[in-house]
């Protein structure tokens, strides 16, 4: 209990003495921070791993879609199978046969129906990438925060040991000047 209330206290003391408010004043965030500097333990960690322990097995699957369907190797793969259905159908349409004849409206259908399921994909991809985005801007802003604060600790320390040192050289100064006047 009493380790309790002496973490409870210096918990109080560092959210004065660091960002001039009381604990219960504070921001989660804030809150968080000042907890962790009192307990002396990181604050950091792989958002990238947590992120995707939490993919379903759908979200994974956007995702590789996603990526393929961005990529260069979708964009030539897919010109070229334009290309050869544009051909194969010129070829045909000269002998008479072509399954789809200038101006190719079953390719249009295609790529009409491959951009339709492509485009809600694409934007699940996107959404979750953003939401990714805004729980690392969050974890930075915690870590940068409390680097803000261990600084400002460090320079609190050496001010103190600063002084003390100046009122050392003034004691002695002091001390040698009694010791010449006798």
């Amino acid at each position: 209990m009493d380790y309790t209330f002496g973490l409870e206290k210096k918990i109080q003391e560092l959210s004065q003495k660091l960002l001039k408010n009381n604990y219960e004043n504070l921001p989660e965030k804030e809150k968080k921070v000042v907890t962790h500097i009192a307990k002396g333990i990181h604050i950091s960690r792989n958002k990238n791993l947590e992120f995707e322990k939490k993919l379903t097995f759908g979200q994974k699957i956007a995702d590789k879609i996603t990526t393929f369907g961005g990529s260069w190797t979708f964009i030539l793969l897919f010109l070229g199978i334009i290309l050869v259905w544009i051909s194969i159908n010129i070829y045909l349409l000269t002998q008479g046969k072509s399954f789809d004849p200038y101006p190719f409206i079953l390719l249009n259908l295609v790529l009409s129906m491959l951009a339709a399921l492509q485009a809600p994909v694409i934007m699940m991809s996107q959404n979750r990438q953003a939401s990714k985005d805004r729980e690392d801007a969050a974890s930075d802003y915690e870590v940068n925060l409390k680097a803000e604060l261990e600084i400002r600790r460090l320079h609190n320390k050496i001010d103190q040991l600063t002084t003390l040192l100046q009122e050392k050289d003034q004691a002695r100064a002091t001390l040698q000047d009694s010791t010449l006047v006798k």
